[in-house]
């Protein structure tokens, strides 16, 4: 069998390992705040769908598309398009499903693409062995593993954001990659708002590579300028189109006839003729901006033609979606004994989470592995695989990192930069398995070829394995060895979970001992999420409801700091201090439910 099929058959099995270990788990994972949101706007979506088949031309309507997509329109549609096809077809269509299970089921897809494209930008630099390990590894981190069950977007902009880095990167050496990198980038922007800031880590890359490529080419180099040129000279003209008619005004003119399509236009045109002519001089400085060339023409068209929203007010709408997540509102986070409300947060968040969040045996290698790429770059050993990996190991981490960034959400608006750190981590098991198979080479008999690996790999993956077992329904309460466990991050004064997910923990008790027709306050879940556990079968439907606990006759109270008011006020409530049953994490409250005392 030739390696590039063993290499096929290894990311296929990946790919499928993944998939079904999502699909196999998903029951267990309750519904977040923010997943219910989108399995309602999935819905809407599928409906339109359905309209665009029975009727298109009232579906092509602006009054139609907005019926349909207006709901939860902060977030692109690609996602919960998919999340709402599968549901149409999975659950109405075919029966296989129920509906959780159908609209979560893209996103097993996307997750699970992870693996074999870590594998696949890894093997040739590492090795296939430490390419596996990398691979898998991402999915054995308790709150990654929980995060990719949901139909959610932040795992999959993981997923697009890793596709876009490997296009990139095969395009430097394959024909058309180039081409997919702008096709990936299109699907990376409309997956989530993250992927805009792709371009800024992928351009540094491309002016370097291709200054270098173009070295003592003189047409070559002169191509590469005028591109380089052309899209300086565009971007100057909006910049200068503000400054003349200021931000409302540039946005009110902003129309299909106006200037600031006629550069977009003259820009892409531009660009690819001069790229035409560049590939004709030289392939090398052609592979090095070719990649972004396509991403500035094909992105901002993919990101129109899929978002049927968009279609009748490109301008207006693409302008609200970005301001509103420029200035997202700052929601309570509990840090180190610290209730974080408004900016300016801590530079070290981010760091601190990631070590006590990231299961220990996996998180050092990655810290060696990264530090290690670090000495070679000090040393004049690194490779341009190093640079451009470590550089997207660092990008989504370092932007969170900003105090003036709402943080919030665990760890998941940084899991664009796991993938890499996995891939360092997988660098360093494989040395330190070479150095202990050298060792025993001068010692004893040599160990068997990649004995070693194997044998650290395990030992690495045993923990995280048994972590992801315990803590894979309730993702977002998982801690690390460093941080002593969920006991040890509760007494320091860390976020115990949130979402609102691992109220599934109290479900069967309250299914089992609430009387017909009893009033239950869900505290933190809404009425979005009672609705999607009742139609799963996972909630009764007799029972009533109710806003806060002095309606309540039972209270399921989710611990969070921010909300202790509320366990005082179901104290006064039910007149009552004392829990009927709980969700307990290694003795650590999460949900306690408290019954009216009679």
């Amino acid at each position: 069998m030739s390696e590039q099929r063993q290499n096929k058959l290894i990311g296929w099995a990946l790919f499928l390992g993944g998939f079904f270990a999502l699909l196999f788990t998903e029951k267990s994972v309750g519904f977040t705040r923010d997943e219910s949101v989108y399995f309602a706007a999935a819905e809407s979506h599928a409906r339109w769908f359905t309209l665009l088949v029975k009727e298109p031309a009232r579906a092509f309507t602006d009054a139609a598309i907005v019926q349909a997509f207006d709901y939860n329109h902060e977030h692109p549609a690609l996602l919960k398009n998919l999340f709402g096809l599968s549901y149409l077809l999975f659950h109405e269509g075919l029966g296989w499903l129920r509906p959780a299970a159908a609209f979560r089921l893209p996103a097993f897809a996307f997750a699970a693409l992870i693996l074999p494209l870590i594998f696949a930008l890894a093997k040739d630099r590492l090795g296939r062995p430490a390419a596996i390990f990398a691979a898998i590894s991402f999915l054995l981190v308790p709150r990654q593993f929980f995060n990719a069950h949901l139909s959610c977007f932040d795992v999959p902009v993981a997923a697009m954001w890793l596709l876009v880095v490997y296009c990139f990167w095969k395009a430097q050496e394959a024909p058309r990659y180039w081409l997919y990198t702008g096709l990936a980038f299109g699907a990376a922007i409309a997956t989530k708002h993250n992927a805009f800031f792709l371009p800024f880590v992928l351009i540094p890359f491309s002016l370097v590579w291709g200054w270098f490529a173009s070295k003592e080419k003189p047409a070559a180099r002169s191509s590469f300028l005028q591109i380089l040129g052309g899209f300086i000279a565009a971007a100057a003209g909006y910049g200068l189109l503000v400054l003349l008619w200021g931000p409302e005004g540039f946005q009110q003119k902003f129309l299909l006839m106006s200037p600031q399509i006629v550069l977009f236009v003259a820009a892409v045109v531009f660009g690819g003729w001069k790229l035409r002519q560049l590939h004709r001089e030289d392939d090398a400085t052609f592979r090095a901006v070719a990649p972004l060339v396509a991403m500035a023409a094909l992105g901002p068209v993919i990101f129109y033609l899929h978002w049927p929203y968009l279609w009748h007010h490109p301008v207006d709408r693409t302008a609200w979606y970005l301001a509103f997540h420029a200035t997202h509102n700052h929601y309570a986070w509990f840090y180190l004994g610290e209730l974080l409300r408004e900016p300016p947060f801590p530079l070290a968040y981010v760091l601190v989470k990631t070590a006590m969040t990231v299961p220990t045996a996996l998180f050092v290698p990655m810290v060696i592995g990264f530090i290690a790429m670090l000495i070679r770059a000090a040393r004049g050993q690194a490779t341009r695989w190093d640079f451009l990996v470590a550089a997207h190991a660092v990008a989504s981490i370092a932007i969170i990192s900003s105090p003036s960034v709402p943080h919030f959400g665990g760890v998941k608006h940084w899991f664009p930069s796991m993938p890499f750190l996995a891939m360092f981590a997988g660098a360093a098991v494989m040395a330190s398995a070479q150095g202990l198979e050298e060792w025993t080479r001068t010692k004893t008999k040599a160990l068997p070829s990649n004995a070693a690996f194997i044998g650290i790999s395990v030992l690495l993956f045993a923990s995280p394995l048994i972590a992801t077992a315990r803590y894979g329904e309730y993702g977002t309460s998982h801690y690390s060895e460093l941080a002593g466990g969920l006991p040890g991050a509760a007494s320091a004064g860390m976020q115990r979970q949130f979402w609102a997910n691992n109220v599934t923990g109290v479900l069967e008790w309250i299914n089992k001992n609430a009387q017909p027709g009893e009033r239950v306050y869900l505290h933190e879940c809404h009425a979005g999420q009672i609705h999607d556990y009742q139609r799963n079968g996972m909630l009764r439907t007799d029972l009533r409801f109710v806003g806060g606990p002095f309606d309540a006759d039972i209270v399921a109270y989710q611990y969070h700091q921010e909300f202790r008011e509320q366990e005082f006020n179901t104290w006064q409530a039910l007149n009552t201090t004392r829990p009927a049953t709980g969700l307990y994490l290694d003795e650590t409250p999460q949900v306690i439910v408290y019954r009216r005392s009679r």
